[in-house]
């Protein structure tokens, strides 16, 4: 049996508790979590425990200097990201960090260039690109059947969705709402598809109308009275290619669906709805819509983790690369700086 992938755990959080954790284990002939930390140690001693974890820490540089460790995963609040990743990139480590990438543009280049100067995988838990739509929409797309594509809208919207557990609506640690935390899943998904284009120009607003106030809780009741983030964020995305996205996201809206995760492309040779998976084409003077009859049940959460071990053993790149985090992390921010100014925010060849 090759050599096992000695993992270690940062942030002993739900994300790690219920998607790192679990889809490791799955592939136990080829990983060890030999290690976890979290600096509620409490917290750390009790994932460990549930899942037979043999050392606790509760600072993860401490970790990083006296365990031997081929990678990490990062589950810690956003605005650790860029510390944690930077840390285990420069203890000779592989890295799959939670999105977003950071909590600036600046953090997530600092991130990329480290994960390069070390020679190590650096990708981001961007788990919708690997769904088996996705998946199945990129092969098409790479058969050219929808040509170039040129516009696409994305969906993120939940009717009162705003989680009531974790940081989550804590503006400080997370950097932003919906838009950093479910917006971000299907805007990727849609720049992946679209063969990652450099942004040109972003307009953003954000909306706090429902949050910030005691209302009904389908994720569970949350803490109104500290709400600091935004419940709803619309925007347009403008690339230097002439493409172009509009994007909804939200946490809370006064809509009929209880949640909507969705991305529509638009190319000259057809178009697709990836959730689920749709295809529209011209042929023959006919316009036709095809649907796929069978796709592979696996779990995209599983995928997405085996893929990464499987890269940090091959020595392979990822299909979430530390680059692609860059421009991610620029849309982002961009879209929160128009909200704040009021006006389209620009970006220039750097």
């Amino acid at each position: 049996m090759e050599k096992a992938l000695r993992v270690g755990i940062i942030g002993a959080g739900g994300i790690a508790a219920t998607v790192h954790i679990p889809n490791y284990l799955k592939q136990k002939n080829k990983v060890e979590i030999v290690a976890i930390t979290d600096v509620a140690k409490e917290n750390a001693k009790a994932v460990a425990k549930t899942f037979n974890i043999n050392q606790v820490f509760t600072d993860h540089q401490e970790m990083l200097k006296e365990v031997e460790l081929d990678a990490v995963s990062v589950c810690t609040p956003n605005k650790f990201h860029a510390e944690v990743t930077i840390a285990a990139l420069q203890a000779g480590c592989h890295v799959i960090c939670e999105k977003p990438p950071a909590m600036t543009v600046e953090e997530a280049q600092k991130m990329a260039e480290t994960a390069k100067q070390y020679g190590k995988i650096l990708t981001y838990g961007l788990s919708f690109r690997h769904t088996q739509e996705v998946d199945t929409l990129k092969r098409f797309i790479d058969e050219n059947e929808l040509g170039e594509i040129y516009a696409a809208r994305v969906h993120a919207i939940r009717r009162r969705g705003i989680p009531g557990w974790g940081v989550f609506t804590n503006k400080e640690l997370q950097g932003g709402g919906p838009l950093i935390d479910i917006g971000v899943h299907m805007l990727d998904a849609a720049l992946y598809l679209m063969g990652y284009p450099e942004p040109d120009t972003v307009f953003g607003v954000t909306y706090q109308k429902l949050g910030n106030k005691p209302g009904v809780g389908l994720a569970g009741h949350w803490d109104w009275e500290n709400f600091s983030i935004e419940d709803m964020a619309r925007g347009m995305v403008t690339f230097k290619n002439g493409a172009s996205i509009i994007l909804e996201s939200a946490f809370a809206a006064n809509t009929e669906k209880h949640d909507e995760m969705s991305v529509s492309l638009m190319g000259e040779s057809g178009g697709a709805d990836v959730f689920p998976l749709k295809i529209y084409q011209e042929k023959h003077q006919t316009l036709i819509d095809t649907t796929p009859s069978f796709l592979p049940a696996k779990d995209n959460y599983e995928l997405q983790m085996e893929r990464f071990i499987d890269c940090c053993l091959n020595e392979d790149q990822p299909i979430s690369t530390a680059e692609q985090g860059v421009i991610l992390q620029k849309i982002i921010n961009g879209l929160y700086e128009s909200a704040d100014k009021g006006e389209p925010v620009k970006f220039f060849a750097e």
